[in-house]
């Protein structure tokens, strides 16, 4: 048996080849989110148990089977964050955020769940988060849902469908759960062993049910539509409408639930059958009760979450083509003042082009194992440097990926002669 240590299972390494597909992902999304005028807040990944039993609900797979929880040296019960938005709404509570103030915040980081490992499911994964404070009105929900178009749009994603439900509010919810539950129970013999047990612990989440046969049964029972209160149906039809004439096509999805206790009203999902069983990419909905229920005042609520595992092979199951992270230049030099002198012009090239990715050299070694390596990093051109160089103070660039001349270019010159060669400008 090897003494050789591994990583949890479900817990994995973003090795540097896999990085630069996540910066690039991470950046975008950024930029996005900046675009509409959301901030970044960075939460704690370890938090007290009680708030993800007090939000998530303490019947919930989550609660129940799934979350990271310990008891820590003071003998307090903390729990890995399997999900962000509790996390956010505590800090918004505790830092004064929400009272009578309109917040459009996001954070990206590592979740925590004890789960079956499989593809696009893992037990550390990383979502991006956004979440909206003190706005009740259909606009900010329709805002949320064209900015994830905006995501997919700018990614060059395809394939993703948006379903769309609204679950009324918890008067609403209530009435209808007790109908189902009736039905179902009528129907007891005729349920699967996972839906027998959410029966009795969180019955809405059978209508989510995979198994062909329970949806079979479901056609007959009731239907939350017939249950939703008219504010909630005239806050969806109107937020459909704005999606309608921003051209953000949609499907209605009368049995999509959310698995966490605190969403209310609309709630959505964008899905694709790209990616197997984990085919949600984004979801997330309302959830006005939220921030009362932990402890702050009460405050209209709205977000979502997406997975970048499950982004990122839906991505790369499309083929897209990513910016290149390989260094625009290497930089190959012979001796030991060649060698010093390409440190200081790869630097003065740094501080002239601070798009340009270069690499110098370090080791030592021939200048045939120097181009080799050079030509294993992907540079496109080498800039090479030999005591004759330093002399004549100018340095030659050669293409790695195509059959041209080395040119000689002055050191001087080689800030404006570089820029030219990739189509940028100095500055």
């Amino acid at each position: 048996m090897s003494n050789t240590l591994q990583a949890i299972r479900g817990m994995n390494d973003i090795l540097p080849d896999q990085t630069p597909v996540w910066q690039f992902v991470e950046d975008t999304l950024r930029e996005v989110l900046s675009s509409y005028g959301y901030r970044e807040i960075r939460m704690p990944v370890v938090e007290k148990t009680e708030l993800f039993k007090r939000s998530i609900g303490e019947v919930t797979d989550i609660v129940e089977k799934e979350m990271y929880t310990f008891e820590d040296r003071n003998g307090d019960s903390l729990t890995l964050r399997p999900e962000g938005t509790a996390s956010c709404v505590r800090a918004c509570i505790q830092h004064g955020l929400v009272n009578n103030q309109v917040q459009r915040l996001w954070y990206t980081g590592p979740m925590f769940r004890h789960e079956r490992p499989q593809k696009g499911r893992y037990r550390q994964f990383y979502q991006v988060g956004v979440e909206v404070f003190g706005l009740e009105g259909p606009d900010i929900d329709a805002e949320l849902i064209i900015m994830t178009a905006r995501f997919w749009k700018r990614l060059g994603l395809g394939d993703v469908t948006l379903q769309l439900n609204s679950l009324g509010t918890v008067e609403a919810r209530t009435r209808f759960k007790a109908a189902l539950v009736e039905y179902l129970k009528a129907n007891f013999e005729q349920l699967d062993d996972d839906s027998q047990r959410r029966l009795e612990t969180n019955p809405l989440r059978i209508l989510d049910s995979k198994n062909p046969d329970i949806q079979a049964l479901l056609g007959e029972a009731p239907q939350l539509s017939d249950y939703i209160d008219d504010d909630s149906k005239a806050h969806f039809e109107a937020f459909l409408s704005l999606l309608d004439a921003a051209g953000v096509a949609y499907e209605i999805n009368p049995r999509l639930v959310r698995g966490l206790d605190y969403y209310g009203r609309t709630v959505f999902e964008w899905v694709t059958d790209q990616l197997g069983a984990q085919g949600t990419v984004c979801a997330g909905g309302r959830y006005d009760a939220l921030v009362e229920y932990l402890g702050g005042r009460a405050t209209p609520a709205v977000g979502f979450a997406m997975g970048l595992e499950r982004l990122i092979a839906l991505l790369e199951n499309q083929q897209a083509v990513f910016p290149a992270a390989e260094p625009h230049l290497y930089i190959v030099a012979m001796g030991d003042s060649a060698q010093r002198e390409g440190f200081l012009i790869a630097e003065r090239l740094r501080d002239s082009l601070p798009w340009l990715r270069v690499q110098t050299h370090c080791g030592g070694g021939s200048f045939k194992s120097q181009f080799k390596k050079a030509d294993r990093s992907g540079a496109q051109y080498a800039l090479v440097i030999g005591e004759d160089e330093v002399v004549r103070g100018e340095a030659g660039i050669k293409p790695l990926r195509e059959r041209s001349e080395q040119q000689s270019v002055l050191f001087d010159d080689l800030p404006v002669h570089v820029a030219q060669l990739f189509g940028h400008g100095t500055d």
